[in-house]
């Protein structure tokens, strides 16, 4: 049985961006990784995941720790939350200022330079915005944009990419209301796709080949509309059997 290729969804890395610092645009940068201005590699309808560290870096979300020292990375971490959940030795859950529960409020020592740490952006979903809109700029293309990171999960091990920040591609799918194939209607049937999105980008991207976004083609154009991972994604309190 051949496959479908109408259905299919592809992930390109994007490379050539080079180390980010303090100040970059990081639309900019893309848009020049992603040239020529009259054939950009990008399409309308394709949703770019940039990773949350070179919006952190671009963004100045940098501070001094020694990295030899895990009570000053404990401070910093103590510092980015509005509340620790869990304590074990030097790992903490933490429920951040987006609302975020993540290990150690999202600071990561990984991939910055030495004596230095990385903050989760202030505000993805507006860096999202901003990437989108000086995409749109300069290439003419109308596309998603996600910020992802990588979180662990409750109960399961290993990490995984998730998105952290959205702008022009819907956080979460609604599936109330429609049918499954059998025809029974779906009644609690909501799809975050902005993390599956995360998660299959982070395929091509990886940990240690320095390649910081990547281009998804394929995404369903119902997807592609306003969403906001903070707005859609996180779970208030209220709704957290948890917390």
């Amino acid at each position: 049985m051949p496959l479908d290729e109408a259905g299919a969804l592809r992930a390109y890395p994007v490379i050539g961006i080079g180390e980010v610092r303090p100040g970059d645009d990081v639309g900019a940068l893309l848009a020049e990784a992603l040239g020529p201005v009259d054939a950009p590699a990008v399409r309308d309808g394709d949703v770019v995941v940039v990773t949350q560290k070179i919006v952190s870096k671009a963004e100045g979300r940098l501070v001094p720790v020694d990295h030899s020292d895990p009570d000053a990375k404990c401070a910093v971490v103590e510092r980015e939350a509005v509340r620790v959940l869990r304590r074990r030795g030097d790992l903490l859950i933490t429920e951040t200022a987006h609302g975020f529960v993540c290990a150690n409020a999202g600071v990561d020592l990984s991939n910055v330079g030495d004596g230095w740490a990385a903050l989760l952006p202030v505000d993805p979903d507006r860096s999202a915005r901003r990437i989108r809109a000086e995409l749109r700029r300069r290439l003419s293309v109308e596309v998603g944009v996600l910020v992802s990171d990588t979180f662990g999960r409750t109960w399961r091990n290993g990490v995984t990419d998730v998105a952290i920040g959205a702008a022009g591609i819907a956080a979460v799918v609604d599936l109330r209301g429609t049918l499954d194939a059998t025809g029974r209607e779906l009644v609690a049937t909501q799809v975050c796709v902005a993390d599956e999105l995360a998660g299959a980008a982070e395929l091509v991207m990886g940990k240690d080949r320095a390649v910081p976004a990547a281009v998804l083609r394929g995404v369903p154009p119902a997807w592609l509309r306003e969403g906001s991972v903070r707005d859609q994604v996180v779970r208030g309190p209220g709704d957290d059997l948890f917390r």
